[in-house]
């Protein structure tokens, strides 16, 4: 759940870990979050709807009077077993993130909203570490009509 969540909200794991149930809006596919790094808040961020819906799976099997959406920490030791599991190398959880990006940028998400996402205080780290957009700087060069003028 924890790695949906981050290739859904691009959040850091601390955030994540950090997360009550009470933070979460199942009607409006929305979590109240508050960056432990940063200590910025973003009142309302969105979350994809089919993340919302497995989070809600995971959320009714809870104890009623449970807070914490996670009851166990997702330590490094964790993360290393899943990576192991699925032979991920040296793949790391922040990975996660920087794949979000990525995907927002591939898909023609401007840096603003990226970095809005990202609770990133300047545009040039948003591209410069969380975005790889090669697939859309091959579309846009393939776009070229160079077979005209060969």
């Amino acid at each position: 759940m924890r790695i949906l969540l981050a290739l859904g909200t691009g959040l850091r794991r601390g955030d994540i870990e950090s997360w009550r149930v009470s933070d979460v809006d199942f009607e409006n596919s929305y979590v109240t979050t508050r960056s432990k790094k940063t200590r910025k808040s973003m009142g309302s961020r969105p979350v994809p709807v089919p993340v919302m819906a497995e989070l809600k799976k995971c959320v009714s099997g809870l104890d009623p009077e449970q807070e914490r959406l996670f009851s166990r920490r997702f330590n490094q030791h964790r993360w290393d077993k899943i990576r192991q599991k699925l032979r991920l190398g040296d793949f790391k959880f922040h990975d996660l993130r920087k794949t979000f990006g990525s995907v927002l940028a591939q898909n023609g998400i401007s840096t603003a909203v990226t970095q809005k996402l990202l609770e990133h205080s300047s545009p040039t780290l948003t591209n410069k570490v969380y975005t790889n957009v090669d697939p859309v700087l091959r579309h846009a060069v393939d776009q070229i009509p160079v077979d005209d003028r060969l």
